[in-house]
């Protein structure tokens, strides 16, 4: 009986499986709604921040590496690294005993000549008294004592410049500071030879200026007409956090240098000597109002080493274009390149997407 009970039950459970309807899973997904696998958007203009963030670097206001103009000697120095100088504060002598002998040859010379100039003046006015009595001194003879004459006092007018032109080089083993600064630099000591040099020799010192230090910022090219040069700049040290500064920019180079971008300068005075060249700063450079920019979403640039491009969509086809990259926020980016408002592009485009394919 108990197996006959048993054998009811299993029947009956099948029996109700059977009746409920119940549809089949569909694998192939028909059912499901289609999603379109790139989405586009389109490029906007705006207007551009009031100012850009740009890194900028202090150079002297005056720089120059020193040299000796004559060969010589090192005598004595006194000024070393670090030293403060006023203009025209003798800072090197040098020695060089040829230059003492040039100047006694010259002398010598110059004495020489200036006795045979009186010699001949004499003999030219005794020859004239004594011409007043006719047939006494021929005519020739009286004109060939006025050229001796004139002769030997030229020779003593240019021995003695010779005399002033040594004693002008003798001068030049006085190295004097040719502006107020500070001596950075310092590469010789007494007793070392030293010689005219060229631009990639080493200089016996280097002399800046840093009462007035120039703050150095490039423009890159896309935003060189850009620049309003009229507003003042802010600009803030990374030494110095906290501490904003403002002022007018001086000067623009007005050329693109091999960076392709344009050098401008801010002067900035160095109070209390804090500042040092070659600090950095952050420096934000006003805009002019009306400038406007095309900006797409930062996924829809496509960077690799060898280009940076958009991939712009017209009648269903992709078209890559090459750009260049401005400033940047947290979800666009200011482009440059073959572009306008309004273009369609690919939001998040991709570097398997090829130029001139269909896009589904």
């Amino acid at each position: 009986m108990k197996i006959r009970s048993i054998i009811i039950l299993s029947t009956a459970s099948f029996l109700v499986a059977c009746s409920n309807t119940q549809k089949p899973v569909d694998m192939t997904g028909a059912g499901t709604k289609k999603t379109t696998k790139y989405q586009t958007g389109v490029i906007t203009e705006k207007a551009l921040s009031t100012n850009a963030r740009m890194p900028g670097q202090l150079k002297p206001y005056n720089e120059v590496n020193i040299f000796p103009k004559v060969n010589g000697f090192v005598k004595k120095l006194f000024v070393d690294r670090g030293s403060v100088v006023r203009k025209g504060e003798l800072l090197i002598t040098l020695e060089a005993p040829e230059m003492e002998s040039q100047l006694q040859a010259a002398n010598s010379k110059y004495l020489q000549s200036q006795e045979n100039a009186v010699a001949s003046k004499e003999k030219y006015q005794r020859l004239k008294d004594a011409a007043r009595e006719p047939g006494s001194v021929s005519p020739l003879e009286l004109d060939n004592a006025f050229s001796k004459m004139k002769a030997d006092n030229a020779m003593a007018l240019s021995e003695r410049s010779n005399v002033s032109s040594v004693k002008s080089m003798q001068d030049y083993l006085n190295i004097r500071a040719p502006f107020d600064g500070m001596i950075v630099q310092r590469n010789v000591s007494p007793g070392a030879l030293v010689s005219p040099g060229k631009g990639n020799d080493q200089p016996m010192l280097t002399l800046q200026d840093i009462h007035k230090l120039r703050l150095e910022v490039y423009i890159p090219e896309d935003y060189v007409d850009k620049v309003d040069l009229k507003q003042p700049v802010k600009f803030t040290f990374n030494a110095i956090p906290g501490k904003e500064q403002t002022a007018k920019i001086s000067r623009s180079s007005n050329a693109l240098g091999s960076m392709r971008s344009e050098a401008i300068e801010i002067d900035v005075i160095n109070k209390g000597q804090q500042l040092k060249p070659g600090m950095y700063a952050e420096v934000r450079i006003p805009m002019l109002s009306g400038a406007k920019s095309l900006l797409v979403p930062n996924s829809a640039i496509v960077r690799s080493t060898e280009r940076e491009y958009v991939i712009r969509v017209n009648n269903g086809k992709a078209y890559l274009t090459d750009i260049k990259e401005g400033l940047a926020t947290h979800d666009s980016t200011e482009v440059f390149g073959n572009l306008k408002p309004g273009d369609a592009i690919l939001k998040n485009a991709n570097d398997e997407v090829k130029d001139g394919i269909t896009l589904n």
